[in-house]
């Protein structure tokens, strides 16, 4: 009687300390997808496709503190031959990314858009390493958002090797409530989606870009 006595005892301990821990987890899942860096220089800030126009915005306001002389615009994959074809005229994120940019003070001429639409992030990182090895550049500067910053750090250890540094930096315009992140239905999408996104990678990928 005994012994089942003190065997109920440390399984409802068990249970009660897996319940904890799964409720710190789940609490702190938010604040476990933030992985920035500190500001360093950086032979260009890239700026990611999505959260228009927080990431532009970022990138336009660590550009004039002088951390990099260029910026670059990821180019997502859109409708634009579909609708250029039926005669109209589409003008894409990367496009509006590039004018927030200038309003906020980047050159025209210090802003480079990639010329081959991406599907992922996993293409983003390999269209950008690919262009620095083809520039000669050793450094890169990525802004996104917050949430998204661990996932593109453990993508750029999988692609681009030990010879190209990143700096990633999460912009401070973007609404994402790390300690809350349960409240609402954007933030919540957005901790499944980096998680899953980790997941893969963490795998080796097998889940691929969809063929644009």
């Amino acid at each position: 009687m005994v012994r089942r006595h003190s065997l109920r005892i440390i399984v409802l301990a068990t249970a009660l300390v897996v319940c904890v821990a799964g409720t710190l987890a789940f609490r702190g899942a938010g604040r476990w997808l933030l992985r920035e860096d500190a500001l360093a220089p950086a032979d260009e800030i890239v700026v990611l496709s999505g959260s228009m126009p927080a990431r532009a915005e970022e990138a336009a306001r660590i550009f004039r503190m002088g951390y990099a002389h260029e910026v670059w615009v990821s180019r997502p994959a859109g409708p634009g031959e579909e609708l250029e074809a039926m005669g109209i005229h589409y003008l894409g994120e990367e496009d509006f990314n590039r004018e927030v940019l200038i309003h906020e003070g980047a050159p025209d001429s210090e802003v480079r858009i990639f010329p081959q639409p991406i599907v992922n992030t996993e293409e983003e990182i390999e269209e950008i390493c690919g262009q620095m090895r083809r520039d000669g550049k050793t450094s890169a500067m990525i802004v996104t958002s917050p949430q998204h910053t661990r996932r593109v750090r453990a993508l750029w250890r999988k692609i681009a090797g030990s010879d190209l540094r990143l700096i990633v930096r999460g912009a401070s315009q973007d609404p994402f409530d790390a300690n809350h992140w349960w409240h609402t239905t954007h933030d919540t999408f957005a901790v499944v989606r980096e998680i899953l996104g980790l997941l893969n990678v963490w795998v080796g990928l097998p889940v691929r870009p969809q063929s644009s």
